[in-house]
């Protein structure tokens, strides 16, 4: 009974997925676009990196290891707010919100479509950085131990509620919130500690990177290179995501139906 109840959520879900997933299999600058931006960061980083290894010396080994798995921890955050944004544009640019919501979906459904793809997109593109460190600078993310898949696990998260507050600002005020898509969450890397630690920020600013589960991550991975596992970290980071998620979702539901109420998702982006 139960697997019967879910068979329609769970087609109704890989539908939505599936319609962007199409559109990646049959266009190649799509996919290329996707790893375009890690594969770069990881470039400028990496060379720089080599460059203070080689004008300091072994000092510098530890400091570009924290800036390399930085790179690369933050794409995924990036990646995951992106891929949910930028999958909720596409069907607002193509005006296909008004279609999907005359169907039986579900909001719900829609936002496990959208964290579905965002994995996906996630995955592509920050997987040939990872490969690519590796190749180039012998710099492996996955020595730090199972506890870089709670790094990623929080960071996809933090990525996801940052893509929710966007989504609710434009579904509020339309096209004109659509550049947040791209620069909210690269307005939160200075508070987010991702190349150096939170000491190193003003007292009166170090409150607010503690309220960022990313800052907590990035404690931990530099923890972690020098083989220190900080559970508190963790800890911290995982309650602040569920506050900072759930307050996301609500924000998003409120105005997904204040939405539906004004007709805006017919009209939206015009």
């Amino acid at each position: 009974m139960t697997g019967v109840a879910l068979r329609g959520p769970l087609r109704r879900i890989w539908g939505l997925m599936y319609r962007h997933l199409a559109l990646y299999r049959r266009s190649w600058p799509r996919l290329l676009e996707l790893m375009y931006w890690p594969v770069l960061q990881m470039c400028i980083w990496g060379f720089t990196a080599s460059f203070l290894v080689g004008r300091a010396g072994g000092a510098a080994v530890a400091t570009a290891s924290a800036l390399l798995g930085g790179v690369l921890l933050w794409e995924v955050a990036l990646r995951s707010q992106m891929g949910v944004a930028i999958s909720f544009l596409e069907e607002l640019w193509s005006r296909n919100l008004g279609h999907v919501f005359v169907s039986p979906i579900r909001p719900w459904e829609m936002v496990s479509a959208l964290i579905g793809i965002s994995v996906l997109r996630m995955l592509t593109g920050v997987l040939p950085a990872i490969l690519l460190a590796f190749l180039l600078y012998a710099f492996n993310l996955f020595d730090m131990g199972p506890v870089v898949v709670l790094f990623f696990a929080n960071l996809m998260i933090m990525g996801w509620w940052v893509a929710f507050g966007v989504v609710s600002l434009i579904l509020r005020h339309g096209a004109g919130a659509e550049a947040l898509a791209w620069s909210v969450l690269f307005g939160l890397t200075p508070f987010s500690a991702v190349f150096y630690p939170v000491s190193v920020l003003p007292a009166a600013v170090q409150p607010i990177a503690l309220a960022l589960p990313s800052s907590h991550v990035f404690e931990g991975m530099r923890a972690a290179l020098s083989g220190v596992v900080r559970w508190d970290h963790l800890a911290w980071a995982i309650g602040l995501n569920a506050v900072w998620m759930a307050a996301g979702i609500w924000l998003f539901a409120g105005q997904f139906r204040q939405a539906r109420l004004r007709g805006a998702l017919l009209s939206i982006g015009e």
